[in-house]
C-alpha cells in the first residue's frame, strides 16, 4: 500500500485527536499496512461517512479519498511559495497541486550535453561552457543601446547579446574572468553568431563545468520542460515549483479507467505526468515537443474518455425521455412551398427528412443543424415549426441579436401571415402595453410561433404549449439557455442552427450529444464571391471599384471594427469616415450609417431604407454580420481586415452575392500583417467555402479560441488537442459507448471509482443531461 504524507492537520480529513491517539504528527507518513489497519478504518469511517455520501468501507477507498483531498492542497502549502508566488501562480489558473500537475510544458530544450563553442549549430537550443572575456555596453548603427558578452573555451568563441537589460547590473554580474554554463539558441547575423538573453548558471572558481550537470539536474544535464509564464516568475523558478509538486504529489494521482480501456502502449496516468514533466534522457526530443509521445497520448487520451462518456451519457439521458410524437400532414408545408418562388435544395429535403423523422419519434429531438452563411437554414427552420404548429404547440425562435431576431421575424412573419399564422417578436427593448400584450398571446396560445432573443427565456415568458424550441447561432448561447428553453415546455424538441461552420471533428466534441445535419449545398444561381486583398496603396482603385458598382445601380457595405476612436487602437472610425466618404469621396452619393449604439428601431429603419435603395452606401461596424439580407449590395469592403477573425470575415462576406449580380468582397489592410492575420486574409482570398475556412481558423486559433468566448459546456481540455489527437478523441468514444453497453449506470462495483470521477469532472454539467 503507497504511503500518504499527512501535510497539516485536517489536510486529509483525519482529524487531530485521531493523530494522536496514533501517535502521529504533521509531517509523519501514515503507511496503511504498517499502523494497526483496523484501528485506522474503525476511527475515521465514521467521521469519513459524515463526510461523503457514500461510505467508505475499505482501504482502496480511504486511500481515493486521501488522495484526492491532497491534490486540492493550495498551491500556497508547497514549501517555497509564498503569498506573492502564490498570486504569480494563479494568474496561470494555478490554484491547487492538481493544477500545477496539469500545467504541462509548451516545449522542451535539450540541455544534455556541453558542446564546444566551435561545433555550436545555427538555429538550435544548445549548451556550452566558457569564460567571460569581454563585457560591454554597445550600440546598434540605429542607435538601439545593447549589453554585449564574449563567452570563450578552448575551441573558439561566441558573442552574447542582451537587450533592455540594466547595464550597471550586468556589468556587476557579467566579470571578465568568470566561468559559467550557457544555454541558448544560436543565430547568425553576417558573419557572426550570437545568442541572445541565455541562461547561465555560475561556476566557482577553477569548478568544473561537468559538476553543474550534476549538481543542478532541474536546468542542466537533462531534456529541460519550458512552462507557459506570467509576469513576475522565470523558467528556473517554475521548474523547481513544478519538480517539488511532481516529486511530492504524483503518488497521489489515481487512474480510473478500466485497464482494458486503456490503449496497449500508454504508460499510467501517474507515469504518464511524470514522463511530461520530467522527461528521461533517452526520451524522443522531437516527439516531445510535438506532443506526441505515449505520455502525452495517454493523458490526452483520459481527457476525452471522461469528456465522451459524459457526452454519451446525456444523449442516453435524452433518449430516455418521453417527448411529443408530431403527426406530419402538411397541413402547412405543403402550402408554404406552393408560396415559395423557389424549390428547395437536395441538401434542404435532406434535413428536414432527417428533422421530421425526429420529430415523428416519441422522444425530445435533439439535433443541430449546420450550413453555411445563405444555405437555407432558416426555412428549415420554419418548415419544422410548421410541423409542430399543424399538432396544436407553439414553437420559440431564439437569436442571438436583436437585429437577427428582427430579421427571422420579418422573414418568417411575411410567409406566415398568409397562412393564418399568428408570429410574435419579442426582445428586451420590447416595453409597456406592447410587452404585456404579447406575454399575454403568447400565454394564451393565439402566437403560435414566438421570436426573440434570451428575452424569450425570461420568467414572465410563459406558453401555452410549447413544443419546438430553436435555436440560431449555437455557439454564442451556453448549455444553460438551452435548459432553460426546455423548461418552458414538457420536453419540446430542440433544433440547433449555426451559420458558423464548425469542423466535424469539433461539432462531435462540442455537440456530441446532439444528432448533426449538415446543409451542404448553395441555392441554385448563386455567383460565387471574388475576394481580394487590397493595400492603402490601392484606395482609390477601391473607390472607382465601388462608384463602378454604383453606376450599375448596385450598393455597397464600407466595414469599421470600431464605432468610436479608440485609445489604444490607431483605427478609422465608421463615424468619421462616413463623413470623410460623404464630403470627399462621394458627395454625390447616399451614404448611411448603421452603428451599435442605434437603438433596434432605428437600425431596423436604416437596413429597411437600405434594401428599398435609398442609401448607395452604408458604412458599418460588425452589427450587420449576420442576418441581413439585401440582394442588390455587390460589394462589401472591410477596413482593417487584419483586425478581423476568419469566421467574422466570412460572415461579413456572406452579406454580399445574394442576388443574382457578380459580387465583390475586398479586405482592405495597411500592409502591416502578422502571419496569423497573413493566412486568415489568404484564406479568405483562396476559397468561399465555409468548412475550409473553419477549417483553416480552428488551425490558426487553436480550438480553445474557435468559438470566441468559452461557453458553459465547452471542453476545458488541460492536455487534448483536437486537431493533433482526432484519432484518439474517435477511439475515446467508442471507448465510452462499449463500457456503457457492458454497463450502462455504472453501477457495477468495479466502475464505481470511474463513476465518481466522472461526477467530479463534469460537475453540474452532468445534471443538464436532459437538456441535450
Amino acid at each position: 500500500m503507497p504511503t500518504v504524507k499527512i501535510l497539516k492537520e485536517n489536510s486529509i480529513i483525519i482529524p487531530a485527536e485521531i493523530l494522536n491517539k496514533l501517535s502521529l504528527k504533521v509531517g509523519d507518513s501514515l503507511n496503511l499496512e504498517e499502523v494497526d489497519g483496523d484501528l485506522v478504518v474503525r476511527r475515521i469511517f465514521p467521521l469519513i461517512d459524515q463526510l461523503t455520501p457514500n461510505p467508505l468501507k475499505d482501504e482502496n477507498s480511504l486511500k481515493s479519498l486521501i488522495s484526492r483531498k491532497n491534490l486540492q492542497t493550495g498551491i500556497m502549502n508547497i514549501k517555497g511559495i509564498g503569498p506573492k508566488l502564490a498570486a504569480i501562480l494563479e494568474k496561470k489558473e494555478i490554484r491547487t497541486v492538481e493544477d500545477a500537475l496539469y500545467l504541462l510544458p509548451l516545449r522542451y530544450e535539450d540541455r544534455r550535453r556541453i558542446m564546444q563553442i566551435s561545433s555550436l549549430a545555427n538555429g538550435t537550443g544548445v549548451v556550452f561552457a566558457g569564460k567571460v572575456v569581454n563585457a560591454d555596453v554597445s550600440t546598434t548603427k540605429g542607435g538601439r543601446r545593447f549589453f554585449e558578452v564574449i563567452i570563450k573555451d578552448d575551441s573558439g568563441s561566441i558573442v552574447c547579446k542582451w537587450f533592455n537589460a540594466n547595464p550597471v547590473w550586468m556589468k556587476r554580474t557579467w566579470k571578465v574572468g568568470r566561468g559559467g554554463v550557457f544555454f541558448g539558441e544560436v543565430n547568425q547575423y553576417g558573419y557572426q553568431r550570437e545568442v541572445h538573453h541565455p541562461d547561465v548558471e555560475w561556476l566557482p572558481d577553477g569548478g568544473d563545468p561537468e559538476n553543474i550537470i550534476h549538481s543542478d539536474p532541474a536546468n542542466f544535464g537533462c531534456i529541460v520542460p519550458v512552462y507557459p509564464l506570467t509576469d513576475g516568475i522565470n523558467q528556473k523558478i517554475m521548474r523547481r515549483v513544478m519538480r517539488d509538486v511532481v516529486e511530492t504529489f504524483l503518488p497521489d494521482i489515481d487512474s480510473f479507467l478500466p485497464s482494458d480501456i486503456i490503449p496497449a502502449g500508454f504508460p499510467s496516468l501517474r507515469e504518464a505526468l511524470r514522463q511530461v514533466h520530467l522527461p528521461t534522457a533517452e526520451s524522443e526530443l522531437t516527439l516531445l515537443n510535438r506532443g506526441e509521445t505515449p505520455a502525452h497520448k495517454a493523458l490526452a487520451f483520459d481527457e476525452f474518455f471522461f469528456w465522451e462518456l459524459g457526452l454519451v451519457l446525456k444523449k442516453r439521458g435524452v433518449g430516455l425521455e418521453i417527448g411529443i410524437a408530431f403527426q406530419v400532414n402538411h397541413l402547412y408545408t405543403k402550402e408554404l412551398a406552393k408560396l415559395l418562388p423557389f424549390d428547395l435544395t437536395s441538401a434542404q429535403r435532406r434535413v428536414l427528412s432527417e428533422i421530421k423523422n425526429d420529430m415523428m419519434s416519441p422522444h425530445p429531438m435533439h439535433r443541430l443543424v449546420q450550413g453555411d452563411v445563405g444555405c437555407g437554414k432558416t426555412l428549415v427552420a420554419l418548415m419544422a415549426a410548421l410541423i409542430a404548429v399543424e399538432n396544436g404547440y407553439q414553437v420559440a425562435i431564439m437569436a442571438p441579436t436583436e437585429i437577427l431576431a428582427e430579421q427571422h421575424w420579418h422573414t418568417i412573419h411575411g410567409w406566415c401571415e398568409k397562412m393564418g399564422l399568428e408570429v410574435t417578436l419579442i426582445t428586451a427593448a420590447l416595453k409597456g402595453n406592447a410587452k404585456k400584450d404579447a406575454l399575454s398571446r403568447i400565454a394564451s396560445g393565439s402566437a403560435h410561433i414566438v421570436i426573440g432573443t434570451h428575452a424569450v427565456i425570461q420568467d414572465k415568458v410563459e406558453f401555452a404549449r410549447l413544443g419546438l424550441g430553436v435555436i440560431d447561432e449555437q455557439h454564442r448561447f451556453g448549455v444553460l439557455q438551452r435548459g432553460i428553453l426546455k423548461k418552458k415546455g414538457l420536453n419540446p424538441d430542440i433544433l440547433v442552427m449555426t451559420a458558423t461552420p464548425i469542423p466535424r471533428t469539433l461539432a462531435m466534441t462540442l455537440f456530441g450529444d446532439l444528432d448533426l445535419s449538415v446543409i451542404d449545398e448553395m441555392p441554385p444561381g448563386r455567383v460565387p464571391i471574388e475576394t481580394k486583398i487590397f493595400f492603402e496603396s490601392r484606395r482609390t482603385e477601391l473607390y472607382d471599384m465601388i462608384r463602378l458598382q454604383i453606376n450599375k445601380g448596385r450598393q455597397a457595405y464600407i466595414i469599421y471594427p470600431l464605432v468610436e476612436e479608440s485609445e489604444k487602437l490607431d483605427l478609422k472610425a465608421a463615424t468619421e469616415m462616413a463623413e470623410h466618404l460623404q464630403v470627399k469621396i462621394f458627395p454625390d452619393l447616399k451614404i448611411g450609417l448603421l452603428h451599435g449604439k442605434l437603438t433596434p428601431l432605428e437600425k431596423e429603419k436604416m437596413m429597411l431604407a437600405f434594401t428599398k435603395g435609398e442609401f448607395d452606401v452604408m458604412v458599418s461596424t460588425t452589427v450587420i454580420e449576420v442576418g441581413i439580407d439585401v440582394p442588390n449590395a455587390t460589394v462589401m469592403v472591410v477596413e482593417h481586415a487584419e483586425r478581423f477573425g476568419l469566421s467574422q470575415l466570412h460572415q461579413l462576406r456572406g452579406r454580399v452575392g445574394r442576388g443574382k449580380d457578380k459580387s465583390y468582397c475586398i479586405l482592405l489592410t495597411n500592409g502591416k500583417l502578422s502571419e496569423d492575420a497573413e493566412k486568415r486574409l489568404r484564406v479568405m482570398e483562396s476559397t468561399c467555402d465555409g468548412f475550409r475556412i473553419a477549417e483553416a481558423d480552428l488551425e490558426i486559433r487553436g480550438p480553445g479560441d474557435f468559438l470566441g468566448t468559452r461557453q458553459a459546456g465547452m471542453p476545458d481540455f488541460r492536455v487534448a488537442n483536437i486537431l493533433r489527437d482526432g484519432a484518439l478523441l474517435e477511439k475515446a468514444r467508442q471507448c465510452a459507448a462499449d463500457l456503457l453497453k457492458t454497463d450502462p449506470g455504472l453501477s457495477s462495483l468495479s466502475n464505481t471509482a470511474l463513476h465518481g470521477e466522472l461526477l467530479r469532472r463534469w460537475g453540474t454539467r452532468l445534471e443538464l443531461g436532459t437538456i441535450g
